[in-house]
């Protein structure tokens, strides 16, 4: 693999997107309870937001918890709540320092008002700094926020209807497309993320587990995604 420098010097990717697939079956493996795979997924974030600093990745993007996720069991659900929670108030301090901007893309208002709260205060915190730009997927669902969009479209009375007019009402509308999809965990699906935004994104699926994701790991992603050739329908 190319060296550091090497990486850093050939890149040319703005915004990767990742599904952190694979917590649960990490903690399976290893005899665990999943509420440890879902901590040690934590660190690999961290882990991949300063790996993107280096790298010089202006946009990250994550899937924290879908509209489908609901439907797994409610005590995972409310560790899952309370996860984001506390990692917030842990790291915002240390996030801040470190320049990072952080913002929610999904329907925040079906979370209890207290975690409102937290990601209300994280965003007001980091909204004036420069560095790298944390996209939290909270509640999200590609195809609700099509809904959603088309709804907001309606009401603003828009004459005419182009790619560039839903793509304002899209919740990533102040951010660039994703050049990059990462899903960890071997599975070949997109899950109902980034529908609308992925349209001509690489993608590259790994097979370890989101928890065993690190530096080195986006190093290697970055390496195939620079010899593709990106041809956009050319």
């Amino acid at each position: 693999m190319e060296n550091i420098k090497d990486i850093v010097k050939n890149c040319d990717i703005k915004h990767i997107a990742i599904i952190m697939d694979g917590n649960r079956r990490w903690a399976k493996e290893k005899n665990l309870p999943s509420a440890m795979g879902h901590k040690k997924g934590v660190d690999s974030l961290k882990a991949t937001m300063r790996a993107c600093d280096d790298f010089g990745v202006k946009y990250l993007t994550v899937y924290a918890f879908s509209t489908e996720n609901w439907n797994r069991k409610p005590e995972e659900v409310n560790f899952l709540m309370d996860l984001l929670g506390q990692t917030l108030k842990n790291e915002l301090k240390e996030m801040d320092e470190n320049n990072v901007v952080i913002s929610f893309i999904g329907d925040t208002t079906k979370l209890s008002n207290n975690l409102q709260k937290i990601l209300s205060n994280a965003v007001e915190t980091t909204k004036n700094n420069t560095g790298v730009h944390l996209q939290i997927a909270f509640n999200y669902g590609s195809r609700a926020e099509i809904v959603h969009a088309i709804n907001e479209i309606i009401k603003s009375q828009e004459t005419e209807i182009t790619e560039e007019t839903i793509s304002k009402y899209l919740y990533t509308k102040d951010i660039p497309d994703p050049d990059l999809l990462i899903r960890t965990g071997g599975e070949m699906r997109i899950s109902n993320y980034l529908l609308w935004q992925i349209a001509y994104s690489e993608f590259i699926v790994r097979k370890e587990y989101w928890p065993e994701f690190n530096k080195e790991k986006l190093a290697e992603c970055i390496v195939e995604y620079n010899n593709r050739n990106r041809r956009f329908g050319k």
